[in-house]
């Protein structure tokens, strides 16, 4: 159980002022708890010995023990391709590859769901539909062709959907045009983009609502956003999974398409109507 899981797990066990510091690391995690004790306990607006005393009831042996379990996770996530692949190789595990993989992607989907927060997901469903808001998705090198699936759906539930394309020099511009109250949805999963950060970060300066969705480590832009879901991304391969990423966003999609049904309708059969006028598809025989 990695130290994210262990302080969900242990939250309702908590004083007020443990869960206080609890909530602060997991809000900001790993980040917050990779600096001195009296810097966390500062942040979290605590006291020295809760520091201790969480750790502790972790079960380890004090914050400098808590911190060095911290930062074996960091360096596992922030793991090359390269590295994985020989991690692996020299352990794989009996079975063909497809039952293999399956089997990593429904337990990541499992833990995933038993840690996103219902409200928050409904809460964040809300915004995306809500058509006063425009709406942007943005991805990073591997998850941006998440967020073009994204935008190629939601633009066809709702207007004012927009990609910031992977070309930086056109991510000014429209930064220039987000309105405070536009929704800005951020995929960023291990290693973490320094691009992806930075555009997030001006977009909350103009006024932007944050959705990310990153990997259980969480994305550094977790401390823009204002709702965050982490999935479980690790997967039998060189890379890191998507799949838990795609079944949150067509969850997202449908939530939006069901809360907005009367507008969706009839942007559905419009077209529709188009894409027969221009014979895009072919017909069945």
């Amino acid at each position: 159980m990695t130290l994210d899981d262990q302080l969900r797990t242990a939250l309702p066990s908590l004083t007020r002022a443990e869960r206080q510091l609890a909530t602060h690391v997991l809000s900001h995690y790993p980040v917050a708890a990779l600096g001195s004790i009296t810097v966390l306990a500062k942040a979290a607006l605590v006291s020295t010995p809760t520091v201790v005393r969480l750790a502790q009831k972790l079960g380890y042996k004090g914050y400098p023990d808590f911190q060095a379990s911290l930062r074996g996770e960091v360096e596992a996530m922030l793991v090359t391709p390269l590295t994985k692949h020989a991690t692996r190789a020299g352990a794989m595990p009996d079975g063909h590859i497809l039952t293999r993989f399956a089997e990593a992607v429904v337990a990541n989907l499992q833990a995933t769901l038993n840690q996103i927060d219902p409200g928050e997901f409904d809460a964040a469903a809300v915004l995306l539909a809500d058509p006063a808001r425009r709406v942007f998705a943005l991805g990073g090198r591997i998850t941006h062709a998440v967020a073009d699936y994204f935008t190629s759906l939601m633009m066809v539930i709702r207007p004012e959907v927009v990609l910031l394309s992977d070309n930086s020099a056109t991510w000014p511009p429209a930064l220039l045009d987000m309105r405070p109250g536009d929704v800005l949805l951020v995929f960023d999963i291990r290693r973490y983009e320094n691009a992806v950060l930075q555009v997030t970060e001006m977009a909350k300066e103009q006024g932007a609502e944050i959705i990310l969705i990153t990997d259980r480590w969480v994305s550094p832009a977790a401390s823009h956003a204002r709702y965050t879901m982490c999935a479980h991304v690790e997967a039998p391969s060189a890379w890191d999974s998507n799949a838990v990423l795609m079944v949150l966003v067509e969850t997202l999609l449908a939530a939006v398409q069901n809360a907005t049904w009367a507008m969706t309708e009839p942007r559905l059969r419009r077209l529709e109507e188009l894409y027969a006028r221009t014979r895009f598809f072919r017909r069945h025989r």
